[in-house]
C-alpha cells in the first residue's frame, strides 16, 4: 500500500514492495521463461511497485535493439509499476566483441531514450515519480535518476553501475561520462536527504546497480581509484549517518542475497543504514520488502521463487 508509514491512522498499513536485478541472465530460450514466470510471481503478490536495479542482460550477450525491445516487452508484463535503474552490462559492457562492439555511449542514449520516460515508471500500472532530468535542469541528461514517494518513506534510484561505476581512465570518453554522471548523482543524493529531512520523512530507500563494495578496502573503507569513492563513501555514508532515521539501500551485480549492516562512518558503524542485495543471475529469486515504520528495524525480506 502506498499509504504505508504515514502519521494518520488511516495510514498504518504496511508497505510491500518488490526488489529484483541480475536477470534475465543468458540466451533467451533458457533465461526468459523462470524470469517471466518469476513475473507472474510478482503479479500474484501485487506489491506496491517493483524495482529492477538493473542488467537486464547478461555481460557475454549482445546489447542490440532487439535485446531492449525483449526486455521493455517483459517490463511490460508486470501488471503493476516498474522502476528500472540501468546496470553496467546494458551499457558500459556493451564494447565488448561478445556484446556487439558497440559504442557505450550510444547504448546510454538509447537507454535513456527507450526505457525512460519523465513523470512515470514503467509497468502496466505506472508510478507518478521524480527525475533529476526535470526537477534540477542543471542535470537535465538523467532521466534514469528518479524519486518518488510511498507515504513517509522516499524512494530514490541513482545511476551507479558495476565495473568501477564506469570510471576507466585509460578511456578518455569514459572517464568524462563517469564524472559527470558522479556530479549528477552526488547532487541528486543530497538532494534526497534534504528532501527527506524538510519532509519528515519516517526512512529513505536508494537503489542502485553496483555492489560498491567491489573495490572497497577490507576497512569498508573505499581508495581513490574506486568509482563509489564520492557517491557512497563521501556521501551517501556520512548524510545517512547524519540525518539518523532508517535508510535501506538496495543493489545487484554480486548475485548473492545479503542483509546487513556494512558500513561505517568516522570508525563506528552507520547502524541506521541497512544493505539489502538482491540475488541474480542463475539465482532467478526476487525480494520482497516489508516496511513498519513503528519497528525498531523497520525492514522485514522475504525471498520467492518462480512460480512452478
Amino acid at each position: 500500500m502506498l499509504l504505508a508509514c504515514g502519521r494518520r491512522a488511516a495510514q498504518t498499513q504496511t508497505l510491500r514492495f518488490v526488489a529484483l536485478g541480475d536477470m534475465p541472465y543468458g540466451p533467451p530460450d533458457k533465461s526468459y521463461p523462470p524470469y517471466r514466470a518469476l513475473i507472474e510471481r510478482v503479479n500474484t503478490i501485487a506489491p506496491a511497485f517493483t524495482i529492477h536495479v538493473g542488467d537486464i542482460k547478461a555481460g557475454s550477450t549482445h546489447c542490440s535493439n532487439e535485446e531492449f525491445a525483449a526486455q521493455l516487452e517483459h517490463f511490460g508484463r508486470y501488471q503493476g509499476a516498474v522502476v528500472y535503474t540501468p546496470g553496467d552490462n546494458e551499457w558500459t559492457d556493451c564494447h565488448r566483441a561478445n556484446n556487439g562492439a558497440y559504442d557505450p555511449l550510444e547504448r546510454l542514449a538509447t537507454l535513456r531514450q527507450r526505457f525512460f520516460t519523465a513523470g512515470r515508471s514503467l509497468g502496466q500500472k505506472p508510478l507518478a515519480l521524480e527525475n533529476q532530468s526535470v526537477v534540477m535542469p542543471e542535470y537535465a541528461t538523467y532521466v534514469e535518476n528518479q524519486r518518488w514517494w510511498a507515504g513517509d518513506v522516499l524512494f530514490v534510484t541513482v545511476h551507479i553501475v558495476g565495473s568501477n561505476n564506469n570510471f576507466e581512465t585509460r578511456d578518455p570518453k569514459a572517464a568524462a561520462e563517469f564524472f559527470d554522471r558522479d556530479r549528477a548523482n552526488v547532487a541528486w543524493l543530497r538532494a534526497a536527504f534534504e528532501l527527506a529531512q524538510q519532509r519528515a520523512a519516517r526512512a529513505l530507500v536508494v537503489a542502485i546497480q553496483a555492489d560498491p563494495f567491489d573495490t572497497a578496502r577490507r576497512d569498508g573503507t573505499f581508495p581513490a581509484y574506486s568509482g563509489f569513492a564520492n557517491s557512497i563513501w563521501a556521501t551517501l555514508v556520512p548524510l545517512a549517518a547524519q540525518w539518523g532515521e532508517p535508510v535501506l539501500l538496495i543493489h545487484g551485480d554480486s548475485h548473492v542475497l545479503a542483509f546487513d549492516y556494512p558500513f561505517t562512518h568516522q570508525q563506528k558503524p552507520v547502524l541506521n543504514l541497512t544493505r539489502l542485495q538482491v540475488p541474480g543471475a542463475a539465482d532467478a529469486r526476487a525480494v520482497e520488502i516489508a516496511v513498519d515504520c513503528n519497528a525498531t528495524q523497520p525492514w522485514t525480506i522475504r525471498l520467492f521463487r518462480p512460480n512452478p
